[in-house]
């Protein structure tokens, strides 16, 4: 981060601050409603009715999330997964500190293959440099300008996201409008069967096949994630039986509540697939039932229904086959569903389209965030004698310095930014 020639000096992370991960407190401890804030490796994760900590620290996540940066309230208690970067000197802000730790490439510091971590060890010998004080104070007073116009755009670009999700959540309805019409069990109009239960003691069996098979993980709610696909061991019979053929419809049979019956519609994308016994499969005659407006319907409209009938054990939600074959599916015309699913995949593949462009508006965002501590950090600020405050090099105008910062360019120069420069394009 910090280049060759900055004029600044550089002195180890582990010579100005003390590195340290304090005692860690049992999940019981921190579950109660002590006055007292719990930080680990990602923030707040609890209360307690004591602190370790009276006044605020520098924290890194070294456990899980490693990497993390946050500031902890005074009169806290900091658990051994974040550990604490705490100044031994006069002469380092923790302000600074915080922005030159977020700014770190962490990656060549982790350690450990099943748990990542970050030790004392691996931390310590980080060069970091050291600006005069007022100058560490007068970045962080830019970083945090330049933080708060991406702040404001980062909250727009989420509300325009949550819009976005509801906007798509209510697609079918909005096209569809069921009002007078009649209903018919799913169990009437489709053929439902649960799918294969593992059996790790008869995958052996040499006269079994394997298969890959789809679970909960794979079936999401208007979609299916291929990307990881299992297989399995069964009986040749049983994998013929449970074949998923094109235009089945899946349905989840437990999890979460609010996942119960979520699903789409399979569309033959793997040869031979056959599916767990948490995932049912529906097989409706396709010239009377379309197959993607029963799955629509049952994402959107039936979502409450599949919350309200699911039974609930002490940790999962569950459907049964009786249940699931009493969901009731409006009596439609087939010519009326075929519009409908048509119209409503119009509708989905704009909201699909603006999602992508606000997804890809939030990581520049985040891309400026890090071309702003680049610059900072890296002594391509410089100071005018007669104030003391920090310009951004290559200026042009007095009105250019009060302009948020832009990505850093080819000839990696920083130049100020608009704030639209963050948004949809």
């Amino acid at each position: 981060m910090i280049p060759g020639d900055s004029p600044w000096s550089t002195v180890p992370l582990g010579s100005v601050c003390a590195i340290y991960q304090p005692q860690t407190l049992s999940i019981k401890e921190i579950a109660g409603s002590g006055p007292f804030p719990v930080y680990g490796a990602n923030g707040v994760i609890g209360h307690h009715s004591s602190f370790n900590h009276d006044d605020e620290q520098v924290l890194l996540g070294c456990r899980g999330s490693c990497g993390s940066v946050t500031i902890s309230a005074p009169r806290s208690w900091i658990n051994g997964n974040a550990m604490v970067v705490k100044p031994i000197t006069d002469n380092l802000s923790k302000r600074f500190l915080r922005y030159f730790l977020q700014s770190l490439d962490c990656t060549s510091v982790i350690t450990g293959s099943t748990i990542p971590q970050i030790t004392r060890r691996s931390l310590a010998p980080i060069q970091i440099p050291l600006p005069p004080l007022r100058h560490q104070l007068s970045i962080v007073e830019v970083i945090e300008e330049q933080f708060s116009h991406l702040d404001a755009a980062e909250a727009s670009l989420k509300r325009a996201a949550s819009r976005v999700r509801l906007a798509r959540e209510f697609a079918f309805t909005s096209v569809a409008g069921f009002a007078g019409a009649s209903h018919l069990p799913l169990g009437d109009i489709a053929d439902i069967v649960g799918g294969v239960t593992k059996d790790s003691k008869r995958e052996t069996d040499p006269d079994f096949v394997e298969v890959p098979y789809l679970r909960v993980a794979n079936v999401q709610r208007g979609h299916l994630d291929l990307s990881n696909v299992t297989t399995i061991r069964v009986d040749r019979a049983r994998a013929d039986k449970l074949r998923l053929m094109p235009g089945d419809i899946l349905f989840n049979e437990g999890g979460d509540r609010d996942k119960l019956g979520r699903g789409w519609v399979w569309e033959g994308q793997i040869d031979g697939c056959i599916h767990q016994n948490h995932v049912f499969r529906a097989r409706v005659n396709p010239n009377a039932y379309e197959p993607k407006f029963v799955s629509l319907y049952g994402n959107t409209v039936g979502r409450h229904w599949f919350e309200k009938m699911g039974r609930q054990t002490t940790n999962l939600a569950s459907l049964n086959l009786t249940t699931l074959k009493s969901f009731p599916i409006p009596r439609v015309p087939i010519e009326d569903q075929r519009r409908i699913v048509t119209e409503t995949e119009r509708q989905l593949s704009i909201y699909e389209r603006i999602a992508v462009e606000l997804k890809t508006a939030l990581n520049r965002s985040l891309r400026l965030r890090r071309a702003v501590l680049e610059t900072a950090l890296s002594a391509r600020l410089v100071w005018r004698d007669e104030s003391d405050s920090p310009v951004w090099l290559g200026a042009a105008t007095r009105e250019d310095r009060r302009r948020p910062l832009q990505s850093t360019g080819a000839a990696g120069i920083a130049a100020p930014m608009a704030e639209s420069d963050v948004g949809v394009r």
